[in-house]
């Protein structure tokens, strides 16, 4: 059996679910009181689905960078995952994502990064790099080779969340 919740509720089952946030739930179903299985609304239309990634659509953006989405659906409005490619010597634009919580993981090359207050920081593969709502970024490829990240957002991303605060 399984319990479908609205916005906001399911505290007395241990989970928080501001916003229907996912990010706050260890798995998409979680075992509530008596045995039943809470499902969060937020997952409601998400069906099982094996996506693959196809190079052909990777496009430029004005931000300075290339990106290939990887994930972004509005049947699974909690996330999305693309992969980001900086060219050698580019600086992506200073911009913030408005309601959007942003994650890098940086995949291949070296980079800097600029996030918020934080002093420039030096990215490799294996960093993983916060993003608050709302906070300053931008990154810089100073290699020789492409610098390649995924960009995972929460809730998904979708461009009237970007906000331009100008050139690199």
């Amino acid at each position: 059996m399984a319990l479908l919740l609205p916005e906001g509720e399911g505290q007395d089952a241990g989970i928080k679910i501001p916003g229907c946030c996912s990010i706050y739930l260890p798995s998409p179903r979680v075992r509530g009181i008596y045995g039943i299985d809470v499902i969060p609304m937020a997952y409601e239309h998400m069906r099982e689905t094996i996506l693959k990634a196809d190079a052909a659509g990777e496009f430029y953006t004005e931000e300075g960078c290339f990106i290939l989405e990887l994930s972004n659906s509005p049947e699974d409005p909690d996330v999305s995952i693309a992969r980001a490619r900086v060219a050698p010597g580019a600086t992506t634009r200073l911009h913030r994502l408005q309601g959007v919580a942003e994650r890098y993981v940086i995949l291949e090359g070296t980079g800097q990064v600029e996030v918020g207050e934080l002093p420039l920081q030096e990215v490799q593969p294996g960093t993983v790099v916060l993003i608050p709502p709302g906070c300053t970024q931008r990154i810089t490829n100073p290699g020789t080779g492409d610098l390649v990240f995924l960009a995972i957002c929460s809730p998904r991303f979708t461009p009237d969340m970007y906000k331009d605060l100008g050139a690199p």
